[in-house]
């Protein structure tokens, strides 16, 4: 019989790496803290529907994330959103230039990586602290002091300052992972009774907190919505604002909102503001994977590349490349 790999979180970083795995005829299991996959593509279900917090959308630049891409349009898991685009800056709105092509999970950004799972072996509600090795096999710790094992290599897919703790039996991955520095983002969600008599669709702000806003219902799959948006504010801001509560979080931001958009903004019918604490890496990296194919132990994320979700999911596919190159 042979000893499974174990992978550490289920956003796309993890699911690339256990699909690649999968197919290159390995065993694996999953472990996520959370009660469902997707990681900052989760989608938050709501009185609203459901509302993308976190990942807005992704661009496919790399060809083999682009083939990738392809087939995920086929199976009918992301659809192309070319939202009425614009910009506000120095106190103006004005259209984009901004002519990519992207695209987003239907009917809500989680479906990707719920149909990745699809009935792969996964534990959720389950927070990995420790993973240490044996003479010939690693052993997962959760914080309930539960073990998990034998596993013959464990790859962790989760933001740099939760990978660091994970790395500790091997000191100079944790120490690359410790000089990544992750910035936070709030996010805000309100939904209006009445549609707003605006256009615009999605925006880059250059200006005061926002650093982003999207009509949720513009997506694909989605139009059958309340008027509802999607607000994230800069990495600054949120920042110097990292404790405040979160109603005040969701008024300033709505107030933010209400000067920038050019129509009248009445007062939401819901609201609802998420943290991330690990929002995306203040700088990109080249390194792929974190990998010490000795031990049989890896991480990968966006945060090894570019910060963004085609980042993650080749991250993933590296850390299965490695893995699987020292076994032949």
């Amino acid at each position: 019989m042979t000893t499974p790999i174990a992978i550490i979180g289920t956003g796309l970083a993890g699911l690339s790496a256990a699909h690649a795995l999968l197919d290159a005829g390995q065993e694996i299991r999953l472990f996520d803290k959370s009660r469902g996959s997707g990681g900052r593509m989760a989608s938050k279900r709501s009185e609203a529907g459901a509302l993308d917090m976190g990942a807005q959308y992704f661009t496919a630049r790399d060809r083999r994330f682009a083939e990738v891409v392809q087939q995920w349009l086929q199976r009918g898991w992301v659809a192309e959103w070319s939202p009425s685009l614009y910009q506000f800056q120095n106190g103006q709105l004005s259209a984009s230039p901004d002519e990519q092509v992207r695209f987003v999970g239907t009917p809500r950004m989680s479906s990707i990586t719920r149909a990745l799972l699809s009935a792969l072996p996964v534990e959720f509600n389950c927070r990995i602290v420790d993973v240490f090795r044996g003479e010939e096999n690693w052993t997962l710790q959760d914080t309930e002091g539960r073990s998990h094992g034998p596993f013959s290599s464990v790859i962790i897919a989760t933001p740099a300052p939760q990978a660091t703790a994970l790395l500790a039996a091997a000191p100079k991955l944790a120490g690359a992972a410790a000089t990544v520095a992750m910035e936070p983002t709030w996010a805000v969600a309100l939904a209006f009774a009445t549609p707003l008599e605006t256009g615009l669709e999605g925006c880059f702000v250059q200006d005061g907190p926002l650093d982003w806003l999207a009509r949720n219902r513009s997506k694909p799959g989605r139009d059958n919505q309340p008027d509802t948006w999607v607000l994230h504010a800069t990495s600054a801001w949120t920042r110097q604002h990292l404790d405040m509560p979160r109603e005040q979080v969701i008024e300033h931001l709505h107030g933010a909102f209400a000067e920038m958009i050019g129509c009248a903004v009445p007062a939401p019918t819901f609201t609802l503001a998420h943290r991330w604490l690990y929002a995306k890496p203040s700088l990109a990296h080249q390194w792929g994977t974190l990998a010490d194919v000795d031990l049989g132990l890896y991480a990968c994320g966006d945060w090894c590349l570019s910060g963004r979700v085609e980042g993650a999911w080749l991250s993933g596919q590296e850390a299965a490349r490695k893995l699987l190159e020292h076994r032949r």
